[in-house]
């Protein structure tokens, strides 16, 4: 279910985030676009803002019925410097990556795929579900390791906590004395919320920046209403954030120490510089085996030049 990222969602340059100092509730309107037969929310990247924490990127994918069975594949497609987190609402998928993997992922599992310096993969409908509903992440890799060996884990299970007011499933990273088993390279953190009225109260760490993506339902943030479709940056420096909620919701917040570094983003790939991306694309066209090949039934996908070529 992954990218493309576009010019239209980044420019064709490397900068870094928009960082803001301090508690904020700010709005961020996301882009609707199309991966394969799937129309999409994408929430990040949005210029200005790039990055929360090293989440890079964000595809909220239906509620969605697919008009016969098998609709909602992706075929296989190039992944660099990133890590991809994927979670689902409703629905199933089969993962298959160049490294052998094959998974089936299903609702409250999480699929984690490493790409360091290449990889490839695809998600496949087994067809077996009309509706889709999912969330498609990626985590930015640091310099330390974006250039390593790339991997693959699933978890079936992951570490829940109750709060007064929301049930919380810990995705990545830390939170609330809890810990995730899934693989991070940088100081993030991914929750799921349920929520039931009147709301909750979150505990966060000050040295994160944070966000929220409603997934289902409406929250308010103080004098904000947060919705599905938009991105509400939270900001940094806060050691809790309270989430009010006048029917059941449902929720992702997101964050992480800001990201340090400067990164490039598009296609579906993260770099550093232009020529990197555009060393990566000339390699998957020539099917070249950094990538690796994918043992899939749908079509390998294709992209033409980039901007800058």
């Amino acid at each position: 279910m992954s990218g493309p990222v576009t010019t239209e969602d980044t420019p064709a340059s490397p900068d870094g985030a928009a960082g803001v100092e301090g508690a904020v509730v700010e709005l961020g309107l996301g882009r609707l676009t199309q991966v394969g037969s799937l129309p999409v929310r994408r929430v990040l990247p949005q210029r200005p803002r790039r990055t929360v924490g090293a989440w890079c990127f964000c595809d909220h994918v239906g509620p969605v019925v697919g008009e016969r069975a098998g609709a909602f594949g992706i075929g296989p497609h190039p992944h660099m410097g990133l890590q991809t987190v994927t979670w689902l609402v409703s629905g199933e998928l089969v993962h298959l990556d160049s490294l052998g993997s094959e998974q089936q992922i299903e609702p409250g599992q999480l699929n984690l795929m490493t790409a360091g310096y290449g990889v490839a993969h695809a998600e496949e409908d087994p067809g077996r579900s009309a509706e889709l509903h999912a969330v498609q992440l990626w985590v930015a890799q640091p310099e330390a390791t974006r250039n390593g060996a790339p991997g693959f884990e699933h978890h079936a299970t992951l570490p829940r906590l109750e709060l007064d007011g929301a049930e919380a499933t810990l995705l990545v990273g830390d939170f609330g004395g809890l810990v995730s088993p899934a693989r991070r390279d940088t100081e993030h953190v991914g929750v799921e919320l349920v929520l039931r009225p009147p709301g909750t109260t979150l505990p966060l760490r000050r040295d994160y920046e944070h966000a929220l993506v409603v997934l289902e339902g409406s929250l308010r943030v103080g004098d904000t209403v947060v919705e599905p479709g938009v991105l509400a940056y939270l900001g940094t420096g806060r050691e809790e954030c309270r989430l009010e909620a006048r029917a059941p919701a449902r929720a992702l917040l997101l964050g992480g120490v800001p990201f340090p570094e400067h990164v490039l983003m598009w296609w579906n790939f993260v770099a550093r510089t232009t020529e990197e991306v555009s060393e990566a694309r000339r390699q998957w066209t020539a099917a070249d085996e950094r990538f690796g090949a994918v043992r899939s039934q749908l079509e390998r996908i294709q992209v033409g030049p980039s901007p800058w070529e």
